[in-house]
């Protein structure tokens, strides 16, 4: 269960809205379109440093809202949240034209629908099985290891740039069998397609930004399959240029339309996670010693934590025909955000939401989407985050935030951007 602290920062946050809102007409929802009133800016750092209260107050007051960014429908309630991500014939995912995301072609197979996005899962799925991923558990926990050495007698730490950036990413370089000194590079390339704003140089717009990243995403996996032509590996690159769908071996498009969401998956969300993990157990030094006491509770606690932070706290889907959601009529064409952190702290799906409590039953939550296109790397995520979370504590159990310092969280994908912690040494 949550502490005082963080309980009273939530409830804090949700009075400053609920007075915010009664400065505000807002029309009740069961109007032909969604309410615009909450005028909700879901991609703001104000919003990702602590969305919690936030997502009650949509949920309570206008479960069908507009985004202030772009004017599309927000949709906060876990019923329809989850009914629309199992609904792909009517909430799409192949955005690739309404999200100019660098690429050439739609992603495989994020950016594309069933039938045709289930032929490629049908391969992709067992190279991320469990038990795969439990195969490579040895070289992470080692990973891990080998980066705590180098700041562990320091006292303190940026926890990204020395712990939660190079874990996960140079877990994913060895699954996809690529060059450990390329970590940089791909960091660059990930950050200018995922985070623009950050990377924005005089002169250039978000979206020409984006556009180089991608070409130079392109132009490395070209230049990775033509070094391997002849060869064999097993790794994932190796195993791409071999997969076979019905008896035909993939395109080359085909290989680099999965290598560039692999790309981008594979470096950030788990980072992301671990950075709002650390946070929460930061913050909150009882539940991390109940951790340190006992490691048995942190798979328990990585799915609480999950559920409670949502690092991906929303997923957009382009609707391919008119529907009605809650009451409100929604157009085709329009792009809807499925806020996934709302579902996962909804009163009508779980037991005493606003409380964390590491050992909570059937804690199904949607952090990892649901439907056809649920994470494909949510089990190398959870092995990931397991071994993380284990070394950590044994090595660092007794650490809090830098005094005077607040962590900085970007919006989107919840990653912790600044996150200064100390311990004794």
């Amino acid at each position: 269960m949550c502490s005082s602290r963080v309980v009273s920062k939530w409830e804090k946050a949700l009075a400053k809205l609920e007075d915010q809102s009664e400065e505000r007409t807002a029309e009740p929802v069961g109007t032909p379109d969604p309410v615009d009133a909450a005028s909700v800016n879901i991609f703001s750092a104000e919003f990702a440093a602590c969305p919690q209260p936030t997502y009650a107050n949509l949920r309570e007051k206008c479960p069908v809202s507009r985004s202030a960014i772009g004017g599309g429908p927000i949709l906060a309630k876990h019923e329809d949240v989850v009914w629309a991500l199992r609904q792909p014939e009517i909430f799409s995912s192949k955005m690739d034209m309404q999200l100019a995301m660098g690429t050439e072609r739609p992603m495989i197979p994020q950016q594309i629908d069933p039938p045709e996005q289930t032929r490629y899962r049908r391969i992709l799925d067992p190279r991320f099985s469990r038990k795969r991923m439990l195969e490579i558990e040895d070289d992470v926990r080692k990973s891990a290891r080998d980066l705590m050495d180098q700041f562990a007698s320091d006292g303190s730490c940026d926890f990204g740039e020395a712990f939660a950036i190079p874990l996960p990413c140079t877990a994913f370089l060895h699954l996809m069998g690529l060059p450990q000194e390329d970590l940089g590079l791909f960091l660059h390339l990930k950050d200018s397609i995922i985070r623009p704003q950050e990377q924005e140089q005089e002169g250039m717009a978000v979206q020409q930004i984006r556009a180089d990243a991608g070409r130079g995403i392109y132009e490395y996996f070209e230049r990775a399959i033509d070094a391997r032509a002849g060869q064999s590996k097993d790794d994932m690159l190796g195993f791409l240029m071999t997969a076979e769908i019905e008896g035909e071996r993939l395109t080359r498009e085909e290989i680099l339309d999965i290598s560039f969401l692999l790309l981008l998956a594979g470096l950030d969300t788990v980072t992301a996670t671990l950075g709002c993990n650390i946070t929460y157990l930061a913050e909150n030094p009882e539940a991390r010693r109940r951790l340190v006491e006992n490691e048995g509770l942190i798979p328990g606690a990585i799915e609480e934590l999950l559920r409670w932070e949502t690092p991906v706290m929303v997923v957009p889907r382009v609707l391919t025909q008119d529907v009605t959601v809650s009451g409100v009529d929604l157009r085709e064409g329009e792009l809807v955000s499925l806020l996934l952190g709302s579902s996962n702290i909804d009163p009508s799906a779980f037991d005493d939401p606003e409380l964390v409590d590491f050992e909570r039953d059937r804690n199904i939550h949607v952090a990892f989407g649901a439907g056809p296109h649920r994470c494909l790397g949510s089990h190398l995520a959870r092995m990931e985050l397991r071994v993380a979370m284990e070394e950590w504590h044994r090595r660092i159990p007794d650490y809090e935030i830098q005094p005077g310092e607040t962590p900085r969280f970007s919006p989107g994908i919840r990653e912790a951007r600044y996150l200064p912690l100390v311990w004794s040494v």
